[in-house]
This record gives C-alpha cells, structure tokens and sequence, in this order.
C-alpha cells in the first residue's frame, strides 16, 4: 500500500510541476507582449513582472515615484527618537508587490557586482545590513518606477511619425 501511495504522489508532482511550467511559461509570453523591459533587469522573472504588472495598473496611477514607493512598502518610515536619526521597514502597502521587490533584491545581493558594492558600501557608512537592503529596494522600486512611466508615454520616434 506505501508503495501505491508514494506512486500517485509522485505522479500528482510530476503533473503539477508540469502545469506550473505551463503557467510559467504563459505569464513570460503576456509579460514579453506588455512589458519586455521588465524581463531586461537583473531579478526580474516572469512571476515577478506579473506581479509588478499587476499592482502598476496603468500609466499614471501614483502621482510619483514615493507614492509608488509608499504602495510598494519600500518608502522608509523615520523611526528617530533623541539624538538617533533612523528609518525603519514599512510593513504596510501591497505585500505581494513588495515580496516581488525582496525577491529581486536578494537575487541581486547574490549575482551582480555592482549590488554587492552598493550594500557594501552602505554598510561602511554606518548602516545595519537590514538597513542597506531597505535602500538597495527604494533604488529597485525607483528604477522600476522610471521603466514603467517610460512605457506609458509615447516615443520621440513615434511622435515623428504622427506629425
């Protein structure tokens, strides 16, 4: 009887690991039609442009890069007190958005170079490891944010066109 069991498990993974390629796969190709400039940043999968997507709605939704910031959760919330001069984490906002933003953060801690120096760099001036995260996701949110605007707005080149 374990045996029969741990068959038809094995088989049920096997179809489902199957059917989240197939999703996967079919998210890729919608986020490749609306986005491709998303799949270029290192971290960025298909799982987390959709979800980048998701949350951005449209062109000109947050009136600014903070408000996309704040609704992202990546915004810092000043937690000074006395003499001391701190930001904390914001645990408010679109919590799937900012799970898709540590995702690619912590992505880019481990492969690029230049992140690597950034966070190390943070870290030299005096800020804890958890605080240089917190920048180094107000900088992705940031970078997203200019992709995203930019997508809205129409091209130079198509502007010659029309006129």
């Amino acid at each position: 009887m374990t045996i029969r069991a741990l068959r038809s498990t094995a088989q049920r993974i096997r179809h489902l690991q199957a059917e989240a390629r197939d999703l996967e796969n079919e998210l890729l190709r919608l986020v490749r039609r609306q986005a491709p400039e998303l799949l270029e940043l290192l971290g960025v999968g298909a799982i987390t442009a959709a979800q980048i997507l998701v949350s951005w709605s449209h062109p000109g939704r947050f009136r600014s890069e903070a408000a996309f910031a704040s609704f992202a959760g990546v915004a810092p919330i000043p937690a000074s007190s006395g003499l001391t001069n701190k930001h904390r984490l914001n645990r408010g906002g679109d919590r799937q958005l900012n799970r898709a933003m540590h995702t690619i953060t912590l992505i880019r801690m481990r492969l690029d170079p230049a992140t690597k120096t950034y966070v190390a760099r943070r870290i030299g001036e005096g800020k804890s490891p958890r605080d240089a995260q917190r920048c180094l996701k107000r900088n992705i949110c940031r970078q997203i944010f200019k992709i995203l605007e930019r997508r809205g707005q129409p091209d130079v080149e198509e502007l010659a066109r029309a006129a």
